[in-house]
């Protein structure tokens, strides 16, 4: 159909209003949740519906008066897409591409669907549908890939190296009264530099220690309160703490003390990503019920609710880009003087409790998301009478 009668045919839709019952087309579009585009042959943008306004961080009217190269990186996948589209008359599904513009900090994750409009051949639909809920999940599975990598190792380096640590000490303990000073301090160097050893393996045990932990009701905000309370008296003294809590969160199916290790990890990382600003540096400390958060568990069909969310949100400088898809891997560190195995840990301890954890990072707003399973147990009657 041409581009006259296309738009003959529209004016004349406008001209008489829709049967009761009939959805515009446009209206339609309008109200998916995905980013939704119509893009001409010379890859000229004339629709884009609510979603793809928030999506690209323009409004309708700037992004119909642009190109698709415009908006996107240079060498974007989505632009071959577009192009094989156009050269073929197919539609087209393709998974995990990565789209980039100057308005993102960093590219997003999209499964592409395209393909010409029947009654305008020479234009083209584009559905983006990011992949949000899908990517959490397959990040989860690897931190908890990643423990359980680093679980054995954990104990080979606990049984084959802790031991022979301890006898070179002891030998250099022996060596020293006989040493002259200048030798002395070699022998300090080396039982320093074993303690050092000792230490980040005493670190890594925790990692091998497939225990059940034993779980009970805990109240999520009494937690963060204590590590609030410690951050405030210590790492992060400097810093201006906002509380928004959701008063009717139930309690957390949890162990208290690993919550504590958690949080209080949460809480030094956005300190020190914070650093010495002490007159605008800012930690929100968030809690929220969100019923309709459920995972389904691979290879099962069990559905998994996971209705309680925990925001630790900060300021900081944010995390460089090519340690996001890393972060929760161990060894993997921004500080000049870490070992990389605290948001490891974190990871683990969350999974212990059946939930997970996730990060979105930009300059000036990191925010690490915990989603934990509610407490479901019911709790004991209350006596009807009281004993005298």
């Amino acid at each position: 159909m041409s581009s006259k009668s296309a738009s003959v045919r529209k004016s004349d839709r406008h001209s008489a209003p829709p049967p009761a019952g009939v959805v515009d087309c446009e209206d339609l579009l309008s109200a998916l949740p995905h980013p939704i585009l119509v893009i001409a042959d010379d890859q000229t943008i004339v629709f884009a519906n609510a979603a793809a306004e928030s999506f690209f961080s323009m409004s309708a009217s700037a992004l119909t008066r642009s190109r698709i190269s415009d908006i996107v990186a240079f060498g974007c996948p989505l632009l071959g897409l577009i192009e094989q589209v156009q050269a073929t008359s197919s539609t087209v599904n393709e998974y995990g591409i990565e789209v980039a513009t100057p308005r993102f900090s960093g590219a997003k994750l999209v499964d592409v669907y395209g393909g010409p409009l029947p009654e305008e051949p020479r234009n083209m639909f584009l559905m983006l549908q990011q992949r949000s809920m899908a990517q959490m999940i397959e990040r989860q599975l690897t931190h908890r890939a990643a423990a359980r990598s680093v679980s054995g190792m954990a104990g080979v380096l606990a049984h084959e190296i802790k031991n022979p640590l301890s006898g070179i000490r002891g030998a250099a303990q022996l060596l020293e009264p006989a040493l002259s000073d200048e030798d002395r301090a070699l022998t300090q160097l080396i039982c320093s530099e074993t303690d050092r050893i000792r230490n980040l393996v005493d670190r890594m045990e925790v990692f091998g220690d497939e225990r059940p932990i034993t779980k009970d009701a805990v109240n999520i905000h009494d937690v963060l309160n204590h590590v609030r309370r410690i951050a405030e008296h210590g790492f992060g003294r400097n810093v201006r703490y906002v509380e928004d809590y959701d008063p009717s969160l139930p309690p957390v199916l949890g162990n208290r003390d690993k919550l504590v290790q958690v949080f209080l990890n949460l809480l030094k990382n956005a300190a020190e990503a914070i650093g010495d600003r002490t007159d605008s540096g800012r930690i929100i400390m968030q809690t929220a019920f969100r019923p309709g958060v459920r995972l389904s568990l691979p290879g099962s069909d069990t559905r998994v609710s996971l209705p309680l969310m925990i925001q630790i949100e900060d300021n900081g400088c944010g995390i460089p880009d090519h340690l996001k898809p890393h972060l929760f891997d161990p060894f993997v560190t921004t500080k000049t003087s870490g070992s990389g195995l605290g948001l490891a840990l974190v990871a683990k301890i969350i999974a212990d409790h059946g939930g997970i954890i996730e990060c979105e990072s930009e300059p000036k707003r990191t925010i690490f998301r915990v989603l934990l399973p509610m407490q479901r147990t019911r709790p004991a009657p209350v006596p009807t009478t009281r004993e005298t």
